[in-house]
């Protein structure tokens, strides 16, 4: 293989079994690094396993989503938000926009529900998410189990399979 290697599924089917959201590669690679048998990968800084081919890494997850489809989208959404079940029923191609939606609650969360937070000045939960690229707003409740229902339901409407509640 040439530095100029262009990802393929048959290269790929030539290279890895898969087996169970895993990569199994099908020959030894580096002297003992990497084993024929051994599951291909090593967890990166942002959480996803990534596997080299030809000098260069490459995240599993599209390696599996390829050989499957035999393409490659622009991105491969994880449908249950685990960055390491790459299981191919649970990889689906997605825009950018569509994979943002399908995130959960944010760490920094201090409402402790998804795309509502509280407005001091008005003393009430605001309900906001994105559409398209863009916010909109659902109203202001000062009961934060309703903002809860409307926020859910603005996901349903607008974001449709990849809503995520949290």
């Amino acid at each position: 293989m040439t530095t100029e290697t262009i990802l393929s599924k048959e290269l790929l089917h030539n290279l890895f079994e898969y087996s169970d959201g895993n990569l199994i590669r099908k020959f030894t690679v580096n002297n003992r690094k990497a084993k024929k048998g051994d599951v291909a990968g090593c967890i990166n800084k942002q959480g996803y396993l990534v596997t080299c081919i030809n000098y260069k890494l490459h995240l599993n997850h599209r390696l599996i989503f390829m050989m499957h489809h035999g393409y490659l989208p622009k991105e491969v959404d994880h449908k249950d938000g685990n960055k390491l079940n790459n299981k191919i029923e649970n990889l689906r191609n997605a825009t950018h926009i569509q994979n943002s939606q399908n995130v959960k609650l944010q760490k920094n969360n201090t409402s402790g529900v998804k795309n509502v937070s509280f407005e001091k000045r008005t003393k009430k939960w605001t309900v906001r998410i994105g559409i398209d690229g863009k916010y909109k707003s659902f109203g202001a409740y000062k009961d934060l189990e309703l903002a809860e229902l409307i926020a859910i339901e603005a996901r349903n409407k607008h974001h449709g399979e990849y809503a995520n509640h949290g």
